[in-house]
């Protein structure tokens, strides 16, 4: 008899019965899927791991704690063997033969009247890989396949144009600490679908290079002291660009209400009547000293963790932060924003009650290639700051996790 390859087909199970034996790893793997599709499972199976019987305690499997007996196959639609016991899965098969029922084995493929497929999913697709090849089948490879499809349409990496008509808005993507392997998923994908980003100089800048050359790229970038685009005009430019029906993205740095005025951007949008997906980024808070070797709790010394702004000064009026209650915390203290006002925060901190030798850890340009660590106390860093000269963006760490770890430099 010639070998064939398999014909690619999905089923439909909703409501359908799909009976399982074997509740061991194999089942454990295939049931979630099963039980998406609708299907009503019943599994045949005298024991199964606790993964297992949590379904069938959640009521999301019917479980007859019992063996494989001839017959459990009525009315099935579609079945899975899984057992350790290959006399008890060659008789299901028969079984599953003489009833048409197609049938899965994971003991021997080449028995079987159907194969699993390796999928995957992205946006509301599934990709699922199947090998054409009835005597080279090699489910590791089929595998990959299927992972470097679905982290391509993931990450955008791979771009399949939607050719329906797009919703235009806004995306508030939050495009974490500044390594563009760092940014989310969702974040990734949204930025490779649009037409215009406006784009803050403490985002993932080398993801800009990846843009084709269509995408409209606008510098939203406020520097200390210096050019920056007034907030004003980034509402107004996001609301313009979205009202002439393109899709765009606000990338951010770190997470776009950390600090990130987000929120503020999101308002406009919503009195605008344009809709608005915001999505989480990775804070440079907890990150950038993570980047470091830094953690910002450990047991026995860090139960807790503060995170302040700190571009303006204790002593300013305008300052919204409680720096004498700060200093009787015990747990770390991490400040973002506050390379320039560190000795002012120094001072105001240690004539609070927080001793001088608290250890301090300055990370500047945390996880890109020009990440730089430089250690202090609260009585030393400012000096420190000014020797070493230490620049914008860096996170500051106050407290003993600083000292924890082993270090790690740039």
């Amino acid at each position: 008899m010639a070998e064939h390859p398999a014909y690619p087909v999905g089923l439909r199970l909703t409501g359908r019965r799909v009976v399982v034996i074997g509740g061991g790893q194999v089942a454990q793997r295939r049931l979630p899927a099963l039980i998406a599709a609708g299907a009503d499972v019943l599994l045949v199976s005298p024991e199964a791991t606790p993964s297992v019987e949590a379904m069938a305690d959640a009521g999301e499997i019917t479980w007859e704690r019992r063996v494989y007996t001839l017959g459990d196959l009525a009315d099935a639609w579609y079945a899975l063997i899984a057992t350790g016991d290959p006399d008890a899965n060659a008789a299901a098969s028969a079984e599953a033969e003489r009833r048409r029922v197609w049938c899965v084995r994971s003991d021997n493929a080449d028995a079987a009247t159907a194969w699993t497929p390796a999928t995957g999913h992205s946006e509301g697709v599934t990709v699922a890989v199947l090998t054409t090849d009835a005597k080279g089948r090699d489910p590791r490879h089929t595998a990959a396949i299927r992972d470097a499809v679905v982290e391509g349409l993931r990450d955008g990496t791979l771009v399949a144009p939607h050719h329906r008509t797009r919703t235009a808005g806004v995306a508030l993507v939050g495009g974490g600490p500044g390594d563009p392997d760092l940014i989310t998923v969702r974040g990734r994908r949204l930025l490779a679908e649009a037409d215009v980003v406006i784009a803050d100089r403490l985002g993932p800048r080398d993801l800009l290079a990846e843009l084709p050359p269509h995408v409209e790229v606008i510098d939203a970038a406020k520097i200390p002291y210096g050019r920056y685009m007034a907030q004003e005009a980034i509402n107004n430019a996001l609301i313009e660009h979205a009202r002439q029906g393109k899709s765009v993205v606000r990338l951010k740095g770190g997470d776009p209400y950390v600090f990130g005025r987000g929120m503020e951007e999101l308002q406009a949008l919503a009195e605008a009547g344009i809709a608005c997906t915001v999505v989480p980024g990775i804070s440079s808070s907890i990150s950038v000293p993570g980047a470091a070797g830094i953690p910002v709790t450990h047991r026995g010394v860090a139960h807790e963790f503060t995170v302040v702004s700190g571009h303006v000064a204790p002593d300013d009026e305008r300052s919204l932060v409680d720096w004498p209650s700060l200093a009787k915390l015990t747990g770390t203290l991490v400040v973002l924003m506050g390379v320039d006002k560190i000795g002012k925060i120094a001072e105001t901190l240690i004539a609070h009650g927080k001793p001088a030798g608290t250890p301090v850890a300055l990370v500047q340009e945390g996880t890109t290639a020009s990440q730089r660590r430089v250690d202090a106390t609260l009585e030393t860093v400012a000096e420190t700051v000014r020797t070493q000269e230490v620049r914008p963006p860096a996170v500051i760490v106050i407290g003993e996790v600083v000292t924890v770890g082993p270090r790690t430099p740039a």
